[in-house]
């Protein structure tokens, strides 16, 4: 266990040295050429070249860049933010089709200032990117639109592969951590997407290192599986600034191996757990079957029509 404030240097497991290659300034290049905003950017993912590049996987961030919301873990800004963009869910599929993507990570700022949260947006998205690059799966990460479960249903009528929605850390801390979010309606909403589509996958991710107890992530990997989420993540929470929560300790490498095992045995149909882990990591590896099936169907549908599939792949 390290004390944060006892060491100010981070520990050697977390220091990682981005690499701003060509292929990176392209991708970035055609982002803002595009008007969009990715996660992988805005929170400075140590994994991006990784995800963009070796994976083919990248996670937009669509409805705009300011959130309603001022969580104490997140660097994104807050305030009043700016008119719909219908013409966001075109550009992200054409970005993915251009990227070549095989899965692509939809996310959101939360916005409370909508009725629907922004759930039309989203499943425009989902369709555009289906329209557009058939074999690409999607994956959902919405706010809890306030609970508003007809909203839900406007999401979940695109047909995401995945749907994923992060208690971010135990019942204990979430009023500190997070700002409006309660931890039963994000608990509630994950179990509606079941009722809604059983055969899709649910998911949610944990942050580490805010002051929880192992017995109480435990108990909020007990909780998750009472709701019948198949996917989860656990990652290290880093400080984005010095105005936001502070780090407690971090946890060694060794810690996260067990906590995998732990939520394994719990039930998980998969588990991503490491300091650099966050929610969208090795996303394309969670997909179901019936999505995988779906992909392959159609690339080999595209094989027999004599076209190439290498760049689908």
């Amino acid at each position: 266990m390290t004390n944060a404030k006892e060491h100010v240097r981070k520990p050697e497991w977390l220091k990682v040295k981005l690499n701003t290659n060509d292929s990176y300034k392209k991708l970035k290049k055609m982002m803002r050429e595009k008007k969009l905003n990715t996660v992988c950017e805005e929170a400075k993912c140590p994994n991006i070249h990784e995800c963009w590049s070796e994976r083919k996987t990248a996670t937009f961030m669509i409805l705009g860049d300011t959130c309603t919301r001022a969580c104490r873990f997140c660097a994104v800004k807050t305030g009043l933010p700016n008119e719909l963009d219908w013409g966001e869910p075109e550009r992200v599929a054409e970005s993915t089709e251009m990227m070549g993507l095989k899965h692509v990570v939809v996310t959101a700022v939360a916005r409370d200032d909508l009725n629907d949260g922004g759930a039309a947006v989203f499943a425009e998205t989902v369709r555009a990117i289906h329209r557009r690059l058939p074999s690409c799966t999607v994956e959902v990460l919405p706010s809890d639109m306030k609970g508003d479960y007809e909203s839900l249903h406007t999401l979940m009528d695109a047909e995401p592969d995945i749907f994923n929605h992060n208690i971010e850390t135990v019942r204990r801390l979430t009023k500190r951590v997070r700002a409006r979010a309660t931890y039963d309606r994000s608990l509630e909403l994950l179990a509606r997407v079941k009722e809604i589509a059983p055969n899709i996958p649910t998911k949610s991710s944990i942050m580490v290192g805010l002051g929880e107890t192992k017995e109480e992530l435990i108990e909020a990997m007990d909780d998750l599986r009472a709701h019948n989420v198949d996917i989860l993540t656990l990652g290290q929470y880093l400080q984005p600034t010095k105005k936001h929560l502070d780090v407690v300790r971090y946890y060694h490498p060794d810690e996260f191996a067990e906590l995998k095992e732990i939520a394994l045995s719990k039930g998980f149909k998969h588990c991503e757990a490491g300091p650099m882990v966050r929610s969208s990591y090795h996303a394309d590896e969670q997909v179901s079957e019936t999505s995988a099936q779906r992909r392959i169907k159609y690339l080999k549908g595209v094989e027999a029509d004599g076209r190439t599939v290498d760049n689908l792949q």
